[in-house]
């Protein structure tokens, strides 16, 4: 059975008052998304999630049945890879954010203006190294950073020095270790000491002094996050024999299809934008999920029996409040939604990694909505008409169930 797995990105999340207390989600016009879940089986996911707020990586290692309280895999891995890094085993790998702040470390912009030029002040803080730790540095894109700790007695049990997913307050946090080991108070240690070196170096740095000259922030220091490490895990193809492949916009999510051993789809604008090109990916996935035996000029399709289609906006739009504009993208995808009606003996799942709520700017711990649709299911196992939205899963066949659970339901059903 061929599994077509659809993420949403940041789909479901609290009611809105000025959409007459409804959710983007239950205020968009969805026919396709409602047809598939009345003809499917639909219910809700518990997010699974260590910090403060659920993570996209913690999201969708949950969904593809990697429970985050074991395996401990957070953003900073897959920053650094994505910058291009090559980690070793024992090296603590952590996101970085350029950021402006005053005196008392107060964060005035944690990403200093969205700073693009940063080749200079990675430069300048290359090489550092405190208690015989290194650090390596890389740019990420724009005030994004790649950071590898590279060392002896390193842990990547450490928490957050940027305070964006917590109620720690606006100022830059000192790090501290998740538990009071030598190895996790040892990186602490250092980690604060690189900090307060680096934060010396940025704000004497000549780029910062004329980016203050002309009113700009400047990028005087760096906010840490998603500290973590390369952990042995079970490869998803050996994990559920099925081969699958990944098709995303985005880096971070084609890092973490990569990660778990999936097949890059590259398609054409796809780029993870409201604007991404949401046909290309629907028509990519029925092509590798369903490949023609005659040969194409570009050569035979490989077949997959698992595609993984990620879809950001969603996400991106609630992070910045625009509530109509995420309706509006939410109708846009279920156009698109339309040709998994016409799929035959395809297992089609739609769900999100995580809640965004508009109304907070930010990731929320609210349940999240998941349909699972194959054309030979009999009869609709929701109540007609209830269509698919955070309300109407909450009656559905599945129930309540944790994130991790999914993939054992979803391969239930494929049998």
């Amino acid at each position: 059975m061929n599994i077509l797995f659809i993420v949403i990105d940041g789909l479901s999340e609290k009611p809105i008052r000025a959409l007459g207390n409804r959710t983007p989600l239950e205020a968009a016009k969805t026919p396709n998304l409602d047809w598939l879940a009345e003809n499917g089986v639909c219910g809700l996911l518990e997010p699974v999630f260590t910090q403060a707020m659920p993570t996209s990586e913690e999201g969708h290692f949950a969904l593809f049945g990697y429970n985050p309280k074991k395996y401990h895999i957070r953003r900073g891995i897959f920053t650094a890879l994505g910058a291009g890094l090559k980690i070793r085993k024992g090296d603590v790998a952590l996101r970085g954010n350029f950021a402006t702040v005053d005196n008392k470390k107060r964060i005035i912009d944690r990403r200093a203006g969205r700073i693009k030029k940063t080749k200079f002040l990675i430069k300048a803080l290359q090489g550092i190294k405190i208690k015989g730790v290194k650090f390596l540095i890389a740019s990420a894109g724009q005030h994004r950073l790649g950071i590898i700790m590279r060392g002896r007695g390193l842990s990547s049990q450490i928490t957050d020095g940027d305070p964006h997913y917590s109620k720690m307050g606006k100022r830059a946090r000192k790090i501290n270790s998740f538990r009071k080991t030598k190895h996790a108070d040892f990186t602490a240690q250092v980690l604060n000491k690189f900090l307060e070196k680096a934060h010396q170096i940025l704000k004497e740095h000549p780029l910062n002094k004329k980016r203050e000259k002309k009113g700009l922030f400047p990028a005087n220091y760096v906010l840490i996050r998603g500290a973590s490490s390369l952990e042995s895990f079970t490869p998803f193809e050996k994990k559920y024999r099925l081969k699958a492949c990944c098709i995303a916009g985005k880096l971070l999510y084609k890092q973490i299809g990569k990660f778990l051993g999936m097949d890059l789809i590259k398609v054409r604008g796809a780029n993870g934008l409201p604007t991404t090109n949401l046909r290309g990916k629907f028509l990519a996935a029925k092509k590798v999920l369903c490949p023609r035996k005659v040969s194409s000029k570009f050569g035979r399709v490989k077949k997959y029996n698992f595609v993984f289609l990620h879809i950001k906006a969603t996400d991106s739009l609630a992070e910045d409040g625009k509530f109509e504009e995420k309706k509006k993208f939410i109708e846009k995808i279920d156009k698109r939604l339309k040709i998994c009606r016409k799929l035959k003996n395809i297992l089609v799942v739609v769900t999100a990694d995580h809640s965004t709520c508009c109304s907070l700017k930010r990731h929320c711990s609210e349940l999240i909505p998941v349909l699972i649709y194959l054309s030979s299911f009999q009869a609709a196992k929701m109540r007609k008409g209830g269509g698919f939205s955070e309300k109407s899963c909450a009656k559905g066949e599945l129930g309540k169930i944790e994130q991790t659970q999914l993939m054992s339901k979803i391969l239930k059903y494929a049998k």
